[in-house]
């Protein structure tokens, strides 16, 4: 019988049972070479907290690669340490093939930093910080068509304090990207972006990526990370659970989701009937007393199911919708959490 979760219980999204086995990623035969980063069995402690516990994890080099977790997953201590902002105390970090740490020196000029906040004098203009990164760079973009691609020539003369934080935000990636990198880190590039914005930013790191440069990005939109990544490394309590492109990690599970919205309130012991009818390995969700999901086999016995339930118990869809899985319900599946940070 498929266990049922009722709407009062404030359960608004569909579980897999039973959970997925530990994941175990296949290493592809990558020469270090063609690598932008690789990280192998690092671990790193905060007292008796394991951070990051024996993480490896390889960026190939051309790519725009989405390293996702939910809070606490160990995403921002691991990316810190590949930027040269923190040693690692057990395994190796290779950036661009050099040490982060011992070889920072050489590998400024070569890299590119977005902070999600801070790091900035709250008393520059915007434009002559991102003028002043530039001279620090032997061969760095256009100023001017940087600010115009990420409309920040309106507000080039403002203070950085008084930037609101979407322009804050633009203009930490700016100063990211001004001095040509070879690698790119951007933590949350389109946090508090407007749609419009936020695209201009998605074809501005699809450009860089044509261009040759590497993108190693952290986001809490999914859908941003299965519209640019070409491979996404999913954490968990420091640990990677999934490694591939979206539609790898989305293809490779068998679960359907199926949403029903109706014009009555159901029947009395309705949705019971239904999930006694669908089977194990499947959920279903009442969502409100207008609405349910069942998630379950991708095939097209549950469809059937759900119409022949509506027929035996007069239940008149007002509308019925079938999608299979995105990168949020493989994240859900892995960390059961959806606290996404």
């Amino acid at each position: 019988m498929a266990r049922i979760t009722p709407y009062s219980q404030g359960v608004t999204a569909a579980s897999v049972e039973p959970r997925a086995a530990p994941y175990t990623p296949r290493v592809p035969q990558i020469r270090a070479a063609d690598l932008a980063v690789r990280v192998d069995g690092l671990v790193m402690r905060y007292g008796d907290r394991t951070a990051v516990d024996g993480l490896s994890l390889d960026v190939e080099l051309n790519t725009i690669t989405a390293v996702l977790g939910p809070n606490g997953a160990g995403k921002t201590t691991t990316l810190e340490t590949c930027e040269g902002y923190r040693r690692p105390q057990a395994g190796t970090v290779k950036v661009l093939g050099l040490d982060p740490v011992r070889d920072r020196r050489a590998l400024l000029p070569r890299i590119g930093v977005m902070l999600q906040s801070g790091g900035a004098w709250s008393g520059a203009r915007a434009e002559e910080m991102l003028r002043h990164f530039a001279r620090l760079h032997a061969h760095p973009l256009d100023v001017t068509l940087l600010m115009e691609r990420l409309a920040l020539h309106e507000c080039g003369r403002t203070p950085y304090r008084r930037l609101s934080g979407g322009q804050q935000q633009r203009l930490g990636l700016a100063l990211a990207l001004v001095g040509r990198p070879e690698l790119v880190f951007v933590d949350e590039p389109t946090a508090g972006l407007d749609p419009q914005i936020r695209r201009a930013v998605w074809d501005l790191l699809e450009e860089l990526r044509t261009d040759g440069v590497t993108v190693v990005l952290t986001t809490h939109y999914l859908e941003e990370a299965e519209r640019l990544a070409d491979k996404v490394h999913i954490l968990d309590h420091g640990r990677l659970v999934a490694s591939g492109s979206p539609l790898e990690l989305t293809r490779g599970g068998t679960v359907a989701t199926i949403r029903l919205v109706v014009t009555q309130p159901f029947p009395p012991g309705s949705p019971e009937a239904l999930a006694a009818s669908l089977g194990p390995g499947t959920e279903l969700t009442v969502l409100d007393p207008l609405s349910l999901q069942v998630s379950g086999p991708a095939d097209g016995s549950t469809l059937a199911k759900v119409a022949a339930w509506c027929a035996d118990h007069d239940v008149l869809p007002e509308s019925l919708s079938l999608g299979q899985r995105n990168l949020e319900d493989v994240f859900l599946e892995l960390t059961g959490r959806e606290d996404l940070g």
